[in-house]
């Protein structure tokens, strides 16, 4: 592309750009809760007839009162905690309500309070926070006022990520400007690259917020934060590559500018490669039924597709303004000596190393992979509402302190719903389900339907949660075949079964669609397979290894639903953007020089920006650790680990041991120059 050509798409980009921030204005998806099932679960069914009931617009949570030092209430405790409920009962413009309870040890007293349930992200954090701000007015030293139930929970959720965006884009930048600074020794190089991807990174935001207003998908916290870190982490990439290969031609060809070209016709094939692989891996997404990771799909691909446009289309121009300068103090040098002459440097002694030892190199990682894998086998999956936070959130600490004296569903009960000619049938069999504590009729809505408030007693969300609610849904369907179960533990079920359904369809889906690019990139039978099934082996090695880690080390009881998915979706999709960096080079290389000794070139080229970019993309995802929800921290440290392992030991050493053992065959039924060092 000539320089005036480039500098056409770039202004036409920037316009493009601009004229997408200012339609779209910003999107406020950051500030929703993650819809967790699909309209169609027995849950989200529910939930609709429920808004016909008396009160039916409205959620409770609970003012659970009692002493800092486990004592007693005292009769002025409870004076206390009555003009603290009618304190939270006029901030939250609620009417009379139930009144207040105390446990049979008088250690707790407990109060409901009821709020509009359709509130939610950062309006229903904002209403929770008023409730507990109102409660502690004037409250007496010794007397510890705390809100729990459904509402708390989900509103210390959105709450987690207030400031989200902020401190990820804050810190993600600082990581990334650090390890460019290392990477190319240079105190003005970075500043371009970054502020590209910046810039992209807005614009995706915008561009994701239109797509999903324009598709009906939700938007959420966790989306727009996983879309920013994966804009960075691969856009990143992607001028890395770009850079490396400029860096490597300014030093065979004179002019900046020729350099910069003969930079972009090799490594934009492969940017270009890479990209549409990560791309389609992510819409595979939109086979899920879980609305949250349907939007996470459609968002990401949008960011990717505009990371990569802004690395292509914008970055170019400025590297040619600024030249080889921009390397300063190590400016690359011309030099006579050609790129066909033995290379020398640490990656080409790894490479030669690996090629002459590829037998007992493939064995060893392949072995060393499973071991790693078996993690897995032993990693428990599911985590309860209550075991959602890094961090003791008020929710789960009232929560504690409630269950130690009330049966565990107190704070969420269960909702039943059947037909009204049915009410009798539906009590009994509600009252003989095990794990039931109570059953109380609510009310009747005027198209004959009867709503019952059940009480189980287990902790939110948790296995004897679960227990329960299919136990119930059972026997109610037998009373009445139309009565639906909703409620908080029933959500819950739900969505952990949608999420298992999806990693059923997804996860095959991913590595389909990755396989199919491989075959067309490479127009080989055996190549696109091995590699493959390599990614595979190092994704579940990561997740063994990062699940272990997580249990472990880090004293996580599980890994959540969505983690699996999650972390394999980004280890094989990301994983393979390396792998294409890596072979598009070999065959390159592999024409003049044959297999063995083009990808000893090949390693030897792209070690560095491998490694580099390799270090990059596991940093920003380990910055999803600052946010306070385990199931973010744990996608970092799996994904992290999967990409070090991809970055130092699959893509430097696995598989050139392997192309190095297959041969040439590897690359049939495509021709290959015979000659084998």
């Amino acid at each position: 592309m000539s320089g005036r050509r480039s500098w056409i798409a770039a202004s036409v980009i920037a316009v493009v750009a601009g004229l997408l921030l200012a339609l779209a204005g910003s999107n406020d998806g950051s500030t929703k809760s993650p819809v967790p099932v699909p309209a169609s679960a027995e849950s989200a069914r529910a939930a609709v007839p429920a808004k016909a009931f008396p009160a039916g617009n409205e959620a409770p949570v609970l003012l659970v009162v009692s002493r800092t030092d486990g004592a007693a209430l005292s009769p002025a405790d409870l004076t206390a905690a009555q003009d603290a409920r009618q304190r939270v009962l006029a901030r939250a413009g609620a009417q009379g309500g139930a009144p207040l309870t105390t446990s049979e040890d008088g250690v707790v007293a407990v109060a409901p309070v009821a709020i509009a349930s359709d509130l939610t992200g950062f309006d229903l954090a904002d209403t929770v926070t008023g409730l507990r701000t109102a409660a502690d007015d004037g409250a007496p030293g010794g007397l510890q006022l705390q809100i729990t139930g459904g509402p708390a929970f989900g509103a210390d959720i959105a709450d987690s990520f207030s400031g989200a965006n902020v401190t990820l884009l804050a810190v993600t930048a600082a990581v990334v400007a650090l390890l460019l600074i290392l990477t190319y020794r240079s105190p003005i190089l970075w500043l371009v690259p970054l502020t590209v991807i910046a810039l992209a990174d807005q614009t995706a935001a915008a561009l994701g917020g239109v797509v999903a207003g324009a598709s009906g998908l939700t938007s959420d916290g966790s989306t727009t934060g996983i879309t920013s870190v994966l804009v960075f982490g691969a856009g990143t990439n992607y001028a890395l590559l770009l850079i490396s290969r400029y860096r490597e031609e300014l030093t065979t060809t004179r002019n900046h500018r020729d350099a910069l070209r003969v930079a972009l016709r090799h490594a934009g094939p492969a940017i270009l490669a890479s990209n549409a692989t990560v791309v389609l891996a992510l819409l595979t997404l939109l086979l899920a039924v879980v609305p949250s990771t349907r939007s996470l799909g459609a968002q990401a691909a949008c960011g990717l597709v505009v990371a990569a446009v802004f690395v292509l289309g914008v970055l170019p121009p400025l590297l040619a303004v600024f030249g080889a300068k921009l390397f300063w103090p190590f400016i690359p040098r011309h030099s006579d000596h050609r790129r066909e002459e033995p290379r020398t440097g640490a990656w080409y002694r790894v490479a030669t190393w690996v090629s002459d030892h590829a037998g007992r190199v493939t064995v060893g990682t392949v072995a060393l992979l499973a071991v790693l894998g078996t993690g897995v086998l032993s990693t428990p999956v599911g985590l309860s509402q209550t075991e959602q936070f890094r961090v003791k959130a008020e929710s789960v600490t009232a929560y504690d302190i409630l269950a130690a004296h009330f049966p565990g569903g107190l704070s969420s009960p269960t909702s039943v719903i059947g037909r009204t000619d049915r009410a009798e049938e539906l009590q009994r069999a509600i009252d003989a389900t095990r794990g039931v504590v109570s059953a109380q009729n609510v009310g009747t809505s005027k198209s004959g339907l009867t709503q019952f408030s059940v009480v189980v007693d287990a902790p939110p969300a948790s296995e004897s949660a679960f227990d329960v609610v299919t136990h119930l849904r059972e026997a109610v369907h037998a009373a009445d075949a139309q009565a639906l179960v909703g409620g908080a533990d029933a959500q819950a079920l739900d969505a952990r079964a949608a999420a298992q359904r999806d990693q059923r369809v997804v996860i095959p889906a991913i590595l389909v669609v990755v396989l199919l690019v491989l075959y067309v990139l490479l127009r080989a039978a055996l190549a696109p397979l091995v590699l493959v099934a390599v990614t595979v082996l190092s994704a579940l090695a990561a997740l063994g290894l990062g699940g272990w880690l997580s249990v472990h080390a880090l004293g996580f009881p599980a890994l959540d639903a969505t983690t699996p998915l999650f972390a394999i979706l980004f280890l094989v999709a990301l994983g393979v953007d390396y792998t294409i960096f890596l072979i598009t080079r070999a065959r390159e290389e592999t024409h003049e020089y044959g297999t063995r000794e083009g990808v000893v070139r090949a390693v030897s080229a792209t070690g560095g920006v491998i490694t580099s970019a390799g270090i990059v993309l596991a940093a920003v995802f380990a910055v999803l650790g600052v946010l306070p929800l385990i199931v973010l921290t744990q996608i970092g440290i799996i994904v992290g680990l999967g990409i070090l392992l991809d970055t130092f030991l699959v893509r430097t050493v696995m598989i050139p041991a392997l192309f190095t053992l297959v041969g040439p065959r590897i690359w049939w039924p495509a021709h290959v120059d015979p000659r084998e060092g």
